[in-house]
């Protein structure tokens, strides 16, 4: 089956995808790049990997660790190896030079016990094989492993082991290959991508694989336990070298650095693909070109049609994930159709697309599958059949029971990293995590994307634009000191406003306005100097105590001295105003040392009298009124029916982190 590899680069994050062929895999042949073709016609979106800045998987990745506990009970222990939860270590991951522990499964005796083989506070060297996940810690093992293309060197392990997802003939071959070969002491696993491999193919790597575990021991006695010791390669690096291979038409990169970074390591490793790997410069988006884009969208999605018309329901629970196959509008084929070939049609169907949307959304754990039921056994068989021919293309371990008389079919599907939909998403505050929506982060990565597209394609004319959405995803761009704004507006030449009500949908996005850069700010910024607006006092300043902070639709208001006010709404002044932040000064705060003195009561009585005589005089002193466009000093309650230039009156706030003035 022909297939190719996707490798997207953005700021934020790295993705890849797999695409695999359909139909007749000898039709396949290489897509040409012109504008009337479809690149991804004959391909279908097979895999996805996602990895963000900070959210790296940390599978592969090997620390010197101290035991933090040994529990018999569970023959297991836990272990810190730096990150905020310990790492789970079972006994039949122990590797000890010169003992020989022994594997043993539930209730089987024999083997040492984890309190003779480990001791609390001592410091081993750990590998994580799997990432934490919910509110558990990294699944950690002591026989490390060192990942090379065509094979994994365990400097502790014995023997040569071949992938069994390899046909027989091969792995005899690549048996015949690598006997003999000098492990120093060692053992190897043969993987998958090494089909076709030669022996010097494997001397060649056995080498390089020696210096870096030469490379990892002198680092074991270097660093301090907990610590990092050897970090596994980045995503695409990663991804790349475990499937790329002969059945690969090309790797295509859209970033230049990575693309170098690939070239690099196939020209050490592989040579003969090294031309496969492609750098992608066209104007439209890879992902948007091959189809990438529409895929991830329905990777949120709980129903997924199926071609006949029948459709699944996948629903994920904390134990487990339910898919349910439904008939939906499709009433079988043809006058003679009958019930059961109606249902078996469905589930033969469902079968393959199960299997799909397992790759696609990286589902792990266990996995109950309520296909519709069948009469006959011959049906059940055919289905099962199918999803378990549509399961080897997968590469993740899987183990499939049979269909029960009920019409479910449980199987496992080993869970190692969090998919795809776990990284885009957060649990929704409305439903309480019932559901899911994209997060800011998600959203705000995308409408940066967009704003590329949007500056490439805009005359030059057009250096800015204010761009509409909603303020807790323009925050995205704003926080930490605008790094992401800057980095976008030096990128593309424009300079970009934003605008937006919390009322505005998350995922809102439209360009109001588009010019040169005075007049998109003469719109974009709301107010101006001497502006006096009615504001509602959020929250105290972050570095001064005595000022305190407003917002208006995400534009945030720092007031000086409205720290005693926090709660209350006030006039205040703009003092000053930018782009996304203003400074202001308060008008109508009271007098503290006037409101206590109580004995003047008495005089207040015939302040009416005195009242009369200066009341004509005092009329002309309102600016609204003589014209006068200065603001005065001793302005008081009188002037908050005046509203000066362009402002929001008596507009709500709500609290929100506050950022430095902007200047």
């Amino acid at each position: 089956m022909k297939k190719q590899v996707l490798v997207s680069v953005d700021r934020g994050e790295t993705r890849v995808a797999l695409l695999e062929a359909t139909g007749n895999p000898g039709a396949a042949t290489k897509p040409t790049r012109s504008k009337k073709d479809d690149p991804a016609e004959g391909y279908r979106v097979a895999e996805l990997y996602f990895e963000r800045r900070g959210g790296r998987s940390i599978v592969g990745n090997i620390y010197k660790g101290k035991v933090d506990n040994v529990l018999a009970g569970l023959e297991a222990a836990f272990v810190d190896i730096g990150l905020e939860k310990n790492g789970f270590l079972h006994v039949d991951e122990i590797v000890v030079p010169g003992v020989d522990v022994g594997r043993r499964g539930r209730g089987k005796e024999g083997g040492s016990k984890i309190t003779e083989l480990i001791k609390p506070g001592q410091e081993i060297v750990v590998q994580v094989v799997k990432d934490p996940l919910k509110s558990k810690g990294a699944r950690l093992s002591m026989e490390l492993t060192v990942a090379g293309r065509y094979m994994v060197y365990a400097p502790m392990g014995e023997g040569v082991g071949v992938s069994r997802r390899l046909d027989d003939r091969e792995r005899e071959r690549l048996r015949r290959e690598t006997k003999g070969l000098d492990l120093r002491g060692g053992g190897a696993i043969i993987r998958t991508a090494a089909s076709g491999a030669v022996r010097e193919d494997f001397e060649r790597e056995l080498q390089y694989l020696f210096k870096l575990h030469e490379v990892l021991l002198k680092r074991v006695e270097e660093t301090p336990a907990p610590g990092l010791v050897f970090q596994e390669a980045d995503l695409s690096v990663r991804v790349v070298r475990d499937i790329f291979s002969e059945h690969f038409e090309r790797a295509i990169v859209d970033d230049p650095k990575q693309h170098q970074r690939l070239v690099s390591f196939f020209t050490r490793t592989a040579p003969e693909l090294v031309d496969r790997v492609e750098l992608y410069d066209d104007k439209q988006p890879l992902f948007e070109a091959y189809g990438v884009e529409k895929v991830i969208d329905g990777l949120m999605t709980r129903r997924v049609d199926l071609p006949s018309g029948g459709y699944l329901i996948i629903d994920y629970a904390e134990a487990l994930t339910v898919i349910d196959v439904n008939s939906g509008s499709f009433i079988g084929r043809g006058k003679g159709a009958r019930l059961e070939d109606t249902i078996t049609t469905t589930n033969l169907e469902a079968a393959e697309e199960v299997v799909n949307q397992l790759r696609l959304r990286d589902i792990g754990g266990i996995i109950v599958i309520d296909f519709i039921d069948m009469a006959r056994a011959r049906n059940r068989d055919a289905v099962l059949k199918t999803l378990r021919k549509t399961l080897d293309e997968d590469r993740t371990k899987t183990f499939t029971a049979e269909i029960s008389k009920l019409g479910l079919v449980e199987m496992t599907r080993q869970n190692v990293t969090e998919g795809v939909r776990e990284i885009i998403s957060r649990p929704c505050p409305t439903c309480d995590g019932d559901g899911v929506i994209k997060s800011e982060d998600t959203i705000a990565i995308e409408f940066e994307r967009r704003l590329r597209v949007i500056a490439k394609k805009a005359p030059k004319r057009n250096e800015a634009f204010l761009v509409q959405m909603n303020p807790r995803v323009s925050q995205v761009f704003t926080s930490n000191a605008k790094r992401v704004l800057h980095a976008l507006e030096e990128e593309t030449g424009r300079r970009f406003h934003f605008t937006g009500s919390e009322g505005l949908p998350i995922d809102h996005f439209d360009i109001v306005m588009e010019g040169s850069r005075e007049e998109v700010q003469e719109r974009a910024v709301p107010f101006r100097e001497g502006d006096e607006v009615l504001v509602h006092i959020v929250e105290p300043h972050m570095y001064d105590v005595d000022d305190a902070v407003a917002k208006i639709d995400g534009y945030i208001i720092s007031v000086a001295g409205g720290g005693r006010f926090v709660g209350a709404r006030r006039l205040v002044r703009i003092d000053h105003a930018g782009r996304t932040s203003a400074t202001a000064t308060m008008l109508d705060a009271p007098e503290e040392p006037e409101e206590p003195k109580a004995p003047k009561a008495p005089k207040a009585a015939k302040a009416p009298k005195a009242a009369k005589e200066p009341t004509q005089p005092t009329q002309p002193t309102d600016p609204a009124e003589n014209g006068d466009g200065e603001d005065g000093v001793e302005s008081t309650t009188r002037r908050r029916g005046r509203r000066g230039g362009r402002r929001r009156s008596r507009a709500a706030t709500e609290p929100s982190a506050t950022p430095a003035p902007e200047s």
